[in-house]
């Protein structure tokens, strides 16, 4: 019975919806057929903007504005009527009188739909109720809406309709506009704080023949012009540091990657990733460099160097805490893996602790596996997780006093991972073997493993200054500065699974 009565109601929706697109796309047919098709309208010359009228009230009152937008809610009431307009800067209210506009041109206003776009002159005024609006003068249609906004927007409750529709999430929710400005001003923040220390910013290629850099699988495509295979790149490290080897001591990209793996809050198989390259320096300079930056954009964006996500405070303004992979296993799994000599003691340790390894882990992938399930979720403040395994590090400079470790650290908040840095590995004969060790990984299952990228290899040869390197994850910073849930939050066009 309820199925049928839910039914009943779909198709009653259905119907209703049918008759509102009939009626919408009959008012258009009247306005071509009497010479006033909105979009014969190739532009409007828009002189002011809502929240500016609103925010300097004291110097538009009393004068005539003109500003467009779309209308978002029309109540009309015989001679006099109002409707709110927004436009990219916010709201203003409209009023709109019979007698100022003209009969014939308040008859037609009256038949205009809430979502239709519109140019707007008239003076600024108050209403009695203290409301700052525009008596409106002269009202241009410049746009039909033909579908109706929702009266209720569904997306606070239906997510997926909100990611999947984002241009009507966007005009129905300030709040995810403010998110999305939000982004806009870190990633420019960003910017000015590398331009500012002499670092330049390139692009480099998205189609590449090997997708190295980083552990992950590629999407794959075909080129039909060169009949070649190609990959889609996963990271943007090999092409930048060939810049490093062709002289260019400081360059940055900021640009959007692909990586063949699931979706979950923190994950979507396209998104934005930030590398830098520095020259001269090493994984402790990249530490400065990331805890400096972190703070400014903070303190640029934010007007302050505490972030509360989700509740909880994180503290960018005091010193980030720095201590190595073995010393966090350590503290929060009580195994001490400078104890551990051999591979058959680490994996006694995992059996103990029941920590799930492979035949193919070696006794750092092993060490990776304990700091995965016993310590990432303890790392909420800012903290640089130093000197990982040399299995798991294949781009990285060993330690000189301990080579079974490299100068690598990765960058923690709230649990996540932020960034990942190197002291950039320099020597192509130690690279080499790193990538002949990884083939053999890729030859034992492992489809994240790199393989051996001959140009890169001859650059390495060409000489490579001692470098370091970074890369900052863009979408989890944006969802941390923010306060957004998920990362679909942050970004505009989400991936989604195909409604069919």
């Amino acid at each position: 019975m309820s199925e049928n009565k839910g039914q009943v109601n779909n198709n009653s929706a259905e119907k209703d919806l049918n008759e509102v697109l009939k009626i919408r796309r009959d008012k258009l047919a009247e306005l071509q057929e009497a010479g006033a098709n909105p979009f014969d309208i190739t532009k409007f010359d828009r002189e002011d903007m809502a929240n500016d009228i609103k925010e300097k009230y004291s110097e538009y009152e009393g004068k005539v504005v003109t500003v467009a937008g779309r209308i978002m809610s029309k109540r009309v009431m015989g001679k006099m009527s109002f409707a709110d307009l927004s436009d990219r800067s916010g709201r203003i209210q409209l009023c709109v009188k019979r007698d100022e506009l003209g009969e014939d041109e308040y008859k037609t206003y009256k038949r205009y739909d809430i979502g239709d776009i519109v140019g707007v002159s008239g003076e600024v005024f108050t209403t009695q109720k203290g409301e700052i609006s525009i008596r409106a003068s002269k009202i241009t249609l410049l746009s039909k809406s033909l579908r109706p906004l929702p009266e209720k927007y569904h997306g606070l409750t239906n997510t997926d309709l909100r990611y999947r529709q984002r241009y009507v999430d966007l005009i129905m929710n300030p709040d995810v506009k403010r998110t999305f400005e939000m982004r806009s001003r870190i990633i420019r923040s960003i910017r000015n704080y590398l331009d500012s220390r002499d670092f330049m910013e390139v692009e480099t290629p998205m189609l590449v023949s090997n997708a190295g850099g980083a552990a992950a699988r590629p999407f794959e495509t075909h080129f039909n012009a060169l009949d070649e295979d190609f990959k889609l790149r996963i990271s943007l490290e090999l092409y930048l540091k060939r810049l490093i080897v062709g002289g260019f001591e400081r360059v940055y990209e900021i640009g959007r990657v692909f990586r063949n793996e699931g979706l979950d809050t923190r994950h979507n198989p396209e998104f934005t990733l930030m590398e830098l390259y520095q020259a001269y320096t090493d994984y402790h300079g990249m530490m400065d460099l990331t805890e400096d930056m972190y703070r400014h954009v903070a303190e640029e964006v934010l007007g302050t160097t505490k972030i509360v996500y989700n509740g909880t405070e994180m503290d960018l303004g005091k010193p980030f805490e720095r201590i190595t992979m073995v010393d966090a296993v350590k503290k929060y799994a009580g195994v001490d893996f400078n104890e551990i000599k051999t591979l058959d003691e680490a994996r006694a340790a995992a059996d103990e602790h029941h920590v799930e390894y492979e035949e193919r882990h070696k006794k750092g992938d092993i060490l990776n596996l304990f700091f995965e399930e016993f310590v990432e979720e303890h790392l909420v403040q800012p903290t640089f997780i130093m000197d990982h395994p040399v299995e798991i590090s294949p781009l990285t400079k060993k330690k000189p006093d301990n080579p079974d470790y490299v100068e690598r650290f990765e960058f923690f908040m709230n649990g996540w991972e932020m960034a990942n840095a190197y002291s950039e590995l320099n020597d192509p004969i130690d690279q080499r073997e790193r990538f002949k060790s990884q083939e053999e990984m890729l030859a034992q299952g492992d489809e994240e493993a790199n393989t051996t990228d001959e140009d890169f290899m001859y650059a390495l040869e060409i000489g490579m200054p001692p470098t370091g390197g970074i890369g900052f994850g863009i979408d989890r910073m944006c969802m941390l500065l923010t306060d957004s849930p998920a990362i679909r939050d942050v970004l505009l066009f989400p991936t989604m699974k195909p409604l069919d």
